[in-house]
């Protein structure tokens, strides 16, 4: 391959092309059987369901995508430690980028599929909410020394790109997203948002800051692409316009389907045609990356994939 697959996604965006990403990780895996963990959710299951995690990969390069994510999310210092797993931080995340790398050499066939390590500013849910536990987020200082850490290491395992995934709360994603842009490598960060009690778009961490407040301040920090992530469907299209007013780059979605009940993810009714429908008309609005987030499984990005046929 001449070219690295990061240099061949930002070829295509330069050129007014459309990314196809991914799907659910997280959600796949438990539908597929693996068990979710109580405090770090799918964190464990890297390295109690390697198959399935692998297969799940292979799946999504199959069906076309350009970019997979790697299992991550959920396997910063800040959920793992709690699940008694901090000795096994740098053991969990190598191996979540080699299972990743592995599903490339066996599927993609040559074709230049990236690779993302995914962070996140993810603590642990508060018990009986889908909100995080006050009492679990850590202080600035602790905070940029993990964020650190995870962006090292995942550089160091060999990804191609850092997803920020689920940035709503400066505080914390200002630091992280910081340290991802000094591994050197691009950065893609996505936000999360949800209707506050007035109907208005809000921090997904934080209900008390509009998202279009949030953003400015993030993507300041770096970043080559931007967008919106586990964020209904429905709130898609407001979300879009609001990061549009803030950055001009290239934009992305990937939204959710159902809501989550720590350690499960109960489904959503999003069928896939519908999915691949408003994926394109997205695009149609000027967003070049598409793909899923929790819920939006394989049947969803195989409707994409049809959809998308002759647009890419």
């Amino acid at each position: 391959m001449s070219e690295s697959p990061a240099r061949h996604l930002q070829a295509r965006l330069d050129a007014g092309g459309v990314v196809m990403i991914d799907g659910a990780t997280g959600t796949e895996l438990e539908r597929r059987g693996a068990d979710m963990d109580d405090a770090c959710w799918c964190g464990r299951a890297t390295l109690s369901h390697g198959d399935i995690l692998r297969g799940i990969h292979e799946d999504y390069i199959r069906l076309g995508c350009d970019l997979v994510t790697a299992n991550t999310f959920a396997s910063g210092r800040a959920m793992l430690e709690p699940a008694g797993l901090g000795e096994r931080f740098e053991e969990i995340n190598r191996r979540a980028v080699e299972i990743a790398l592995e599903a490339r050499d066996r599927a993609a066939a040559g074709r230049p599929v990236a690779v993302a390590g995914s962070m996140s500013h993810m603590v642990p849910i508060a018990a009986g909410a889908d909100r995080r536990d006050p009492e679990s987020v850590p202080e600035a200082a602790r905070a940029g020394a993990m964020f650190a850490e995870m962006a090292g290491l995942l550089a160091d395992a060999g990804v191609d790109l850092i997803l920020m995934e689920m940035m709503s709360d400066p505080v914390l994603a200002v630091p992280a997203v910081r340290a991802a842009v000094a591994t050197g490598l691009p950065v893609w960060v996505g936000f999360s948002t949800r209707p506050g009690e007035d109907g208005s778009l809000v921090s997904w961490h934080r209900p008390e800051l509009p998202i279009a407040e949030a953003i400015p301040p993030i993507m300041a920090a770096g970043g080559s692409v931007a967008g919106i992530m586990h964020t209904e469907t429905a709130d898609m299209g407001g979300a879009l316009a609001i990061l549009e007013d803030a950055w001009a780059g290239p934009r992305m979605a990937y939204p959710e389907s159902g809501y989550f009940e720590m350690p499960h993810w109960e489904l959503g009714d999003l069928a896939p045609d519908e999915f691949a429908a408003r994926c394109l008309g997205w695009i149609d609005d000027g967003v070049q990356v598409v793909g899923g987030c929790c819920g939006v499984g394989i049947e969803h990005v195989a409707a994409l994939a049809e959809a998308l046929q002759g647009r890419r």
